[in-house]
Parts: C-alpha cells; structure tokens; sequence
C-alpha cells in the first residue's frame, strides 16, 4: 500500500446499549455506540421484543368504524 494515502486503521470500542463493550478495528477513529449487538439482537437471543402494536391507520380505522377491524 502507499504511505500517507490510506486512513489510519486503528482498535476503537463499541458500546452496546445492553452494556456489552466490543474491541474492533476501524478507520472511523471514535468509539462507537450501538443499538443491538449480537447479545442482545432478538434473533440470535431468540427473544422477541414488544414493538408498537397499531398506528395511525388502526387508530383510523376503530375511531370511524371502519369494517374489518375489531375493537
């Protein structure tokens, strides 16, 4: 490689939001903070999260009667 072209590739930390801390190497040069890790990501942990059940268009649909949908 040629000197002086290249980003300087050095570790950094990444923080999960769970609490675990990861040791990576990478160019961004500041630590990192992430949402999920492969601790606590639903899929490898096999746990499912609660996300926001209905929105704006169930909300809708029960306030004007809309058929289809029950109360």
């Amino acid at each position: 490689m040629k000197k002086g072209i290249h980003p300087k590739y050095e570790e950094i930390t990444a923080t999960c939001s769970c609490g675990s801390v990861i040791q990576v190497r990478s160019t961004a040069g500041h630590a990192l903070n992430l949402d999920v890790c492969g601790q606590c990501h639903p899929f490898y942990t096999g746990k499912q999260r609660d996300v926001a059940t209905g929105g704006r268009v169930d909300r809708f649909k029960k306030r004007f009667n809309v058929p289809g949908v029950s109360k």
